[in-house]
């Protein structure tokens, strides 16, 4: 069920183009993923999600397991129809929390003693706990439990954090080695891609764009690829490479994990406050390394010249809070530059946000009625600025994709930073 085809790759770069075929459907990578910590993407509905085209989305392990808890989650069938979301999910480990809540935790080799940021509980994350809670979350994609390090650390941190990323790894591996294996007929991705995007097109349907679902398409729903009373179907694991800036650990790392043979690889502990110049280089010491044949994802990646990058440099997938945080504090993201909607200067602005984007907010309404919005509270602004936001990241990652398979991506990214303002700076 889980295949990565790749597809295209830039002779210049290294930028690639591909398919990651799910359970729930197919990826079509470059891909920007939206994060949705408590199964919602923050001031976003699961119809608004497809109709801006996001294909996978993000869910928290370990805030997903403090509310509503992961049994609640099972008992409804798993994520998926949790939030009648009917695409393909991935769930990270609960590992990035050991590096943002480090001040409630305790660190060993068994895992991490931890208290609830919410009532200040006590709770242990381990490599089983992590599995577990995925198990039941039922996502598509689970990550491996890792320890993600600050910037900057020292050596010595980096490479005990290395040390343990690898041990939990190894457990993780050795669990998801003991799940049952399936048998029958599964769902196929592909029928899955094209359910997922007729469930939420009903204004396409009404417009007679799409047709409505067919009484196979609501059978293969109904047999979806889901968690039952805590049974789940089939699930993909990817490993996590640590070695915060530090070269020789990062390639050492990267030669443990991707020795266990994973579904996917992902680069973690970057974005966590080094220079740009940092993660470029440490992407390019490990492009060379990882196998071709299987997706890669840079974590908690988002600025759209980190995006504009990390695809030169062979990454295929990339996620990130930064557009739903920013649009909800004012800040857009346009293809000239950051905009910050609260500035005077835009109170009798009535042109679009972006005259090339097609979200709602630049196809509806002006920079005028925005602020206007914004200096009144009203939550209409929050959900405007943010489905702006991700709309534009998502479209980087779909023009990049088009670049690639035209064998164009080079002038592609010439002509994003022709217009981008401050692109050089994050370059």
């Amino acid at each position: 069920m889980f295949e990565f085809r790749l597809e295209a790759t830039c002779k210049t770069t290294g930028a690639r183009a591909g398919e990651l075929v799910t359970p729930h459907g197919i990826v079509k990578t470059p891909v920007f993923m939206p994060v949705g910590t408590l199964g919602t993407v923050k001031a976003m509905s699961s119809r608004e999600l497809h109709e801006i085209e996001t294909q996978i989305i993000l869910g928290n392990t370990y805030h997903l397991y403090l509310r509503p808890g992961p049994d609640i989650i099972a008992e409804a069938g798993g994520l998926h129809k949790f939030m009648n979301w009917h695409s393909p999910i991935l769930t990270d480990s609960g590992g990035f929390q050991v590096f943002s809540l480090s001040r409630l935790n305790k660190i060993t080799d068994a895992g991490v003693e931890c208290r609830s940021h919410i009532d200040g509980s006590k709770h242990f994350m381990s490599p089983d706990w992590a599995m577990d809670v995925q198990r039941k979350l039922g996502s598509d994609i689970m990550m491996c439990f890792d320890q993600c390090t600050p910037y900057p650390c020292t050596r010595n941190e980096a490479e005990a954090a290395l040390r343990r990323t690898t041990l939990w790894a190894e457990r993780c591996h050795e669990i998801y080695n003991q799940f049952p294996s399936l048998e029958g007929k599964q769902t196929t991705g592909e029928e899955m891609s094209r359910v997922g995007r007729l469930v939420f097109s009903s204004a396409a349907q009404s417009a007679g764009v799409v047709p409505a679902p067919t009484a196979d398409d609501e059978k293969t729903l109904q047999n979806a690829n889901h968690v039952v009373n805590g049974e789940l179907t089939q699930q993909a694991l990817f490993g996590i490479i640590q070695g915060s800036v530090f070269d020789d650990l990062r390639v050492r790392s990267a030669k443990e994990i991707t020795s266990l043979d994973f579904t996917g690889y992902a680069i973690g502990g970057l974005s966590v406050g080094e220079p740009h110049s940092d993660m470029y280089r440490i992407l390019d010491i490990l492009n060379p390394i990882l196998p071709v044949d299987k997706p890669r994802y840079l974590m908690g990646v988002g600025f759209p010249t980190n995006l504009i990058e990390g695809i030169a440099r062979g990454i295929d997938m990339f996620d990130c809070v930064l557009p739903t945080r920013n649009g909800r504090n004012g800040t857009l993201i346009t293809s000239t530059g950051q905009v910050n909607i609260k500035a005077k200067k835009y109170e009798r602005d009535f042109s679009p946000m972006d005259s090339e984007c097609d979200c709602t907010l630049c196809r509806l309404h002006t920079r005028a009625y925005l602020r206007h919005l914004y200096r009144s509270g009203e939550i209409l602004a929050a959900r405007l600025c943010s489905e702006h936001n991700l709309r534009f990241l998502i479209r980087i990652a779909q023009g990049a994709r088009e670049a690639i398979l035209n064998g164009n991506y080079p002038a592609y990214c010439e002509k994003f930073y022709s217009l981008f303002h401050d692109a050089r700076e994050g370059r």
